[in-house]
């Protein structure tokens, strides 16, 4: 007997059936490897949504909880945060963090790119070793830098002791790391690095064929340097000064390790409020505009950076 299949042709020869003979079973298919039950991707998400709560979302709530609940009871309040804006304390509190924040890191980025531009593109001794030193210098802590200022300009630091060495006089001129200007000049000392390694790493990925052919064509280094590795440098600037901001507007140890006590910035008056006044709320609410203003740029630098492809 021939069956015909949709595959092809298949001859089988039939095997006679005696009369009531029951015909065969058919052949169940053999059960196939078991799969496991998939596990859904929320509950991988739990253990680290878990631990940001408790770590981060948790504290906060407390903070912000805790800045609308005045000492005095009486529910939730917004009186404390009107208490504290009115307060010209919080005002140059708030000036002084910003204009800290902006003029560092405008320095930064000046500083930091011409010395970038020195490290990538002018050859001298050592100057590998100096790129891998600006790796090694984002580690140190910020109180490390400033005690570095403090035995060199401090008011019996190694300049003034030079200084009254060479001339006699009783006191040296150098007293103003205790001022504005030298919490600005601590600050563009430690963050410059932050600025610089994202710089040195744009600069790696130029194509120097650029610069010799801008070269080759007449360009001086100052049109070099603006129409050609200027460009490639913005998202690295970007990125460094965002960052260097943001770290700026949060700072608390150069300030306080200068000893600059006519120096008050929004973390400085935190900490005044908290330990040295045990205002709890009036903390809590200058450390929720700090954190406000911190995630508003942070959110800015997002949407420009995006806008510019960075």
């Amino acid at each position: 007997m021939t069956a015909t299949t949709a595959t092809g042709t298949a001859t089988t020869s039939a095997v006679p059936r005696t009369a009531g003979e029951p015909a065969p079973a058919a052949t169940a298919p053999a059960p196939g490897p078991r799969r496991s039950p998939t596990v859904p991707a929320w509950v991988w998400a739990l253990p680290p949504v878990a631990v940001l709560a408790l770590a981060f979302l948790y504290p906060l709530v407390l903070v912000v909880q805790q800045s609308v609940t005045p000492d005095d009871g009486g529910g939730v309040s917004l009186d404390p945060y009107a208490d504290v804006f009115a307060s010209e304390v919080f005002r140059e509190a708030l000036t002084t963090t910003v204009w800290l924040a902006v003029g560092s890191t405008v320095g930064c980025l000046v500083l930091g790119f011409v010395l970038a531009l020195v490290i990538a593109f002018v050859p001298f001794p050592g100057g590998k070793a100096v790129a891998r030193f600006v790796d090694v210098f984002l580690s140190f802590p910020s109180f490390l830098i400033t005690l570095a200022l403090l035995f060199i300009y401090g008011s019996v630091g190694m300049a003034n002791g030079l200084w009254t060495d060479v001339t006699g006089a009783a006191d040296g001129p150098f007293d103003f790391l205790t001022t504005p200007w030298g919490v600005l000049l601590a600050e563009i000392t430690y963050f410059t690095p932050f600025v610089m390694r994202p710089l040195l790493a744009a600069f790696s990925q130029l194509d120097t064929g650029q610069l010799e052919v801008a070269s080759s064509l007449g360009a001086g280094p100052v049109r070099i340097i603006r129409q050609v590795i200027l460009p490639e440098a913005l998202p690295a600037l970007a990125a460094g000064g965002s960052l260097v901001l943001v770290m700026c507007l949060n700072e608390f140890g150069i300030v306080l390790f200068t000893g600059a006590k006519d120096v008050t910035t929004l973390p400085m008056l935190v900490y005044s409020k908290a330990i040295l006044e045990s205002d709890y709320p009036a903390a809590c609410v200058v450390a929720v505009v700090n954190i406000a203003i911190s995630v508003g740029l942070y959110s800015l630098y997002r949407v420009v950076s995006r806008r510019a492809g960075a």
